[in-house]
């Protein structure tokens, strides 16, 4: 059953359910590899969920229309899911993305699953928002993506009818303020939980059992991404050539770790020599994102310089680009770029792996969906 907030001028208005959905932790019953802090693996030790806004049913629930209504934006065109649009992994298919005038962004739209799992806490790809809840009011004010001021917003969401309600129940009184937008919308973002890939369904006894999961290729290029199942990182092998005690091994989990494939910190992955056109972080560092739904969330890297996953395997492969910034991880013998030498077989076992991590129930989870249809 659902209940229709009534019409206001020519806006949509939301549809929402009777019953809310479950998004707060205790009601959401995610899998032991999620909600393990085991030093080596656990995905749960990266969990960024502050204590003073913790994940609730009606929090989420006024964080999702927030972030699907596009009265965030100056002239009612553009919300925050029409640069994170779910069926790509709450991401962008567009290189740039288009805001509310018609400008384009500077960076590919970053898909969003598993935004939780970030243990330095910091957002978008260089890092300039310290938190989560920092990060969800930035676009809003942007001048390219939606150009509200925060002042603008907390009126104009005062006037909306069907707000006084939601921001009642998630905060015990209708009064509409910056603060509880950012919090209502970050609990959204956090609830976001991608968990129930093929990769996961390996995950059912006391330890991942992939061979019985994947197929010959998929569990290839498990071995060669350097996936122990969350149970700890591969060692970095003779001379940095991807060659461990139990073969080749590329050594993709040193950046993409645990069983979530979550990053932990921001790295120069050696797209350029220089980084005088975007320097990122810093000395050409950016974030590194989890790679849960990587193939529904092209194109790739901070600028969507790549289309496929292939692409960007044959950048990793033999197209990393020497400096002095290079992450260490991609260094090999006399501190150049390493080399990773794999053979067309394994570049397709890698992306036939990379393609176990998609989770078609979390792209099509009704309660992370659009209310406004």
């Amino acid at each position: 059953m659902f209940f229709l907030a009534p019409q206001q001028g020519d806006l949509p208005v939301p549809t929402l359910p009777v019953e809310a959905y479950e998004y707060a932790d205790a009601n959401v019953i995610l899998p032991d590899h999620f909600t393990s802090r085991d030093r080596r693996g656990g995905v749960a030790r990266a969990d960024n969920t502050p204590r003073d806004n913790p994940i609730t049913n009606a929090g989420a629930a006024l964080g999702r229309v927030l972030f699907y209504d596009e009265r965030l934006s100056a002239n009612n065109t553009t919300s925050c899911a029409s640069c994170h649009i779910q069926q790509y992994g709450f991401s962008d298919p567009e290189q740039f993305s288009k805001g509310f005038d018609g400008g384009r962004t500077a960076r590919h739209s970053m898909g969003l699953a598993n935004a939780r799992y970030y243990g330095p806490e910091r957002f978008f790809w260089d890092e300039r928002a310290a938190t989560l809840e920092d990060q969800v009011l930035m676009p809003i004010q942007d001048p390219v993506e939606m150009g509200m001021t925060l002042d603008e917003l907390e009126v104009k969401l005062a006037e909306t009818e069907f707000y006084a309600p939601l921001f009642e129940d998630a905060f015990g009184s209708s009064q509409v303020t910056q603060d509880r937008i950012s919090r209502g919308l970050a609990q959204f973002v956090r609830s976001m939980v991608s968990y129930q890939s093929k990769y996961d369904r390996a995950f059912q006894g006391s330890r991942p059992s992939f061979e019985s999961v994947f197929t010959a290729e998929e569990e290839l290029g498990r071995r060669l991404f350097g996936d122990g199942g969350g149970r700890g990182r591969p060692g970095r092998g003779r001379g940095g050539d991807g060659r461990g005690r139990g073969g080749r091994n590329a050594g993709c989990v040193r950046c993409h770790e645990s069983a979530a494939q979550i990053g932990d910190r921001a790295r120069n992955n050696g797209l350029d020599r220089t980084n005088d056109d975007d320097p990122g972080a810093g000395r050409g560092r950016f974030k590194t994102p989890s790679l849960r739904n990587i193939a529904v969330t092209a194109p790739y890297m901070h600028d969507g310089r790549f289309e496929t996953l292939r692409e960007v395997i044959e950048h990793y492969n033999s197209g990393v680009q020497p400096s002095r910034s290079l992450d260490r991880s991609l260094t090999g013998r006399g501190q150049g770029p390493r080399r990773l030498n794999l053979d067309d077989r394994e570049i397709d076992a890698l992306v036939a792996f990379l393609n176990t991590l998609t989770d078609e129930a979390f792209l099509t989870d009704p309660k992370f969906s659009n209310p406004f249809n």
